[in-house]
Formats: C-alpha cells, sequence, structure tokens
C-alpha cells in the first residue's frame, strides 16, 4: 500500500505540476475569488475543495480561489449574504437557520446523499437505535452547532427529548477527547473526530445510517444576488469542487495522495487521511444520484423538525432555500 501510494504521490504531482504551470502562464487571466470556510481548511472535511485547489480544478475553471476561514457555517452564510464575500461553505440545513432571519442565500450544491453528522459509540457497549440513546452521557461540539440539532433529530425519532440524556457541548477537539477517554458514551460528530478518536485507541462503533436523522452533508452557498447576477462564476466553483469530491469516491489513493500533498501536515498519516475518506464515501458522499443535488423533499423533513425545535420560528418555501442549476442538467 505504502509503494502504491508513493507512486500514486508521484503521479498527482506530476499533473499538478504541469496544471500549475499552465496556470501561471496564463495567471493574469485567473479570476480571484475568495471562498469563505466555516473552519480552517487543512481540516479532512474541506479536502474536496483544498485537491480541487491543488489538482488545478480551479484553475481550469479559470480561477485562483482563496480560502478564509469564518466562525461556522452560519457566520459565512451571514457574510455571504451581505455581500461580503461571493461564496462560501457551510450544511445543507445552514440556509434554513439564517433564511427565517432575512439572510438572502441559497444552497447551490450539496456533497452528498448523507448526513456529516455521525452517531459513535464505544464498541464494547454499541448504540444501534435511537432508544438507546436515553440515559447516555453525549459529546456535542457545541448547543448551536448543526451536529447537535442532528443528534436531537435522531432522538426525537425515538421519542426522546434533549432532557432524556447528559448531553455535553466540548467544544471541536473536546467532543472527540471526552469520548476517546471514556468520559462519554457516545459522540455526535463528522467523521474526522471518529478517525481522530480511533488514533487515539478508541474503538468506535457507528450507528446505521438509516437510524439517524437525515440531517444535510456539506453544502455551498451563494446569494441570491449572485445567483443572479454572477452565475457563471457559481456554476465554474460548483463543478471544480464536485470534481474534488468524485476524486475522492471513485480514486481514493490518488485522492490521499494529493490531500497530503497540499496539506504536508499529514505526511505520515496517510493511514488516517484513507479513514476519514472511507468515512465520507460510506456514509456522506454516497447514493447521490446526480453528485451536489438538493433533495427537496428531505430538505422539507429537516425544515419541519427546526420549526418543531424552535430552532427557526417559520418554514421558508423551499425554492428560497436551495437550486439545482448548478449540478447535472439543472432543475
Amino acid at each position: 500500500m505504502k509503494k502504491l501510494l508513493a507512486i500514486t504521490a508521484l503521479g498527482a504531482c506530476s499533473l499538478f505540476s504541469t496544471t500549475a504551470a499552465l496556470a501561471a502562464e496564463a495567471g493574469k487571466d485567473l479570476q480571484k475569488v475568495t471562498y469563505l470556510l466555516p473552519a480552517p481548511k487543512t481540516l479532512p472535511a474541506f479536502a474536496p475543495w483544498l485537491i480541487a485547489q491543488h489538482q488545478g480544478y480551479f484553475a481550469d475553471e479559470g480561477l485562483e480561489v482563496e480560502f478564509v476561514t469564518g466562525k461556522g457555517g452560519v457566520d459565512v452564510a451571514k457574510q455571504v449574504g451581505a455581500g461580503n464575500a461571493v461564496i462560501g461553505g457551510a450544511i445543507g440545513d445552514t440556509s434554513i437557520i439564517v433564511r427565517a432571519n432575512g439572510v438572502p442565500v441559497k444552497s447551490v450544491a450539496v456533497l452528498g446523499a448523507g448526513s456529516l453528522t455521525l452517531v459513535a459509540s464505544h464498541a464494547d457497549k454499541p448504540v444501534n437505535k435511537p432508544a438507546e440513546l436515553k440515559g447516555k452521557v453525549i459529546s456535542v461540539m457545541a448547543y448551536t452547532d448543526t451536529t447537535y440539532y442532528s443528534l436531537l433529530g435522531t432522538m426525537r425519532k425515538a421519542g426522546l427529548s434533549r432532557d432524556d440524556a447528559d448531553i455535553q457541548a466540548a467544544g471541536p477537539a473536546g467532543v472527540w477527547q471526552l469520548f476517546a477517554s471514556g468520559k462519554s458514551e457516545v459522540m455526535a460528530g463528522v467523521p474526522d473526530w471518529v478517525v481522530s478518536a480511533r488514533a487515539a485507541g478508541t474503538k468506535v462503533h457507528i450507528m446505521p445510517r438509516e437510524e439517524g436523522f437525515n440531517s444535510m452533508a456539506q453544502a455551498i452557498l451563494a446569494s441570491d444576488e449572485a445567483i443572479k447576477n454572477n452565475p457563471e462564476l457559481i456554476q465554474k466553483m460548483v463543478r471544480a469542487t464536485l470534481k474534488g469530491m468524485t476524486l475522492i469516491m471513485n480514486e481514493t489513493d490518488k485522492a490521499v495522495a494529493s490531500y497530503v500533498e497540499a496539506n504536508p501536515a499529514f505526511k505520515g498519516k496517510e493511514d488516517q487521511v484513507r479513514q476519514v475518506f472511507d468515512l465520507y464515501n460510506e456514509y456522506v458522499y454516497a447514493n447521490q444520484e446526480v453528485p451536489g443535488t438538493m433533495d427537496p423533499e428531505r430538505l422539507a423533513n429537516v425544515q419541519k423538525f427546526y420549526v418543531s425545535e424552535g430552532i427557526v420560528n417559520t418554514e421558508t418555501p423551499l425554492d428560497e432555500l436551495y437550486t439545482n442549476q448548478f449540478v447535472g442538467g439543472g432543475q
């Protein structure tokens, strides 16, 4: 495997060097774009974007992309809605939250048909059903984070409320550290944190996907104004990013090599990166018939839950929350 990764890395490096050289030659023609991410780009969760940049997919579209870190998905949505950035990243659920408060943004692509949130338990005490969450100590990142809302949705499937478990907000590192140390019995988090817990020696069991709440995967957000006045730019950003995702899905070894080249902090940790990508492929990216497409029925059900929980006060018409015009043939 190490030999295969090395060979793949050399191939990816050669490809990127060629693409980069071409981009540099035509650099004056590249359009500069700022893309807001909800957290640092070095996190494996943002691999599709980083790979798209490293492989030259953005350059192929005539774009020079600068990633700027926001303060979470809601902050990104607000900045995009205010016109401080043309485009940004969040979760497919985010437009539900911010649109109810008058922020004019839509999801223009969703990276996968699964939920970004996994419900993880210790392998020797596995949790397979929502009802089994009753009475458990559960770690989450924050009480305002989408992973927390997704956990509540999973509990609601068994008629449980937030008071039926000891839910502890521990921050982006503490969420998996509490779990890995055995101080929490369950963790609601992203695939990256599952692998972090495994790397700390924890044997992890993941609740079957069909048992969890159907919240959304990561999404690309754009403002109503940008969608109307600059659709070509959004199309290019979406197309390049989805190429990054499909590389992870279809050529995972090549994607691992490319990601580690782009993010040298993971050099020597290729196995961990591969584990993260495998989890995204299985639980998040899989089963999306057309890459990037929003499922309106699923979005409607998520919104109904958000209203029932009082997270938002009223439902927003679905066509104000998303558009599929930039994915597949458009719809």
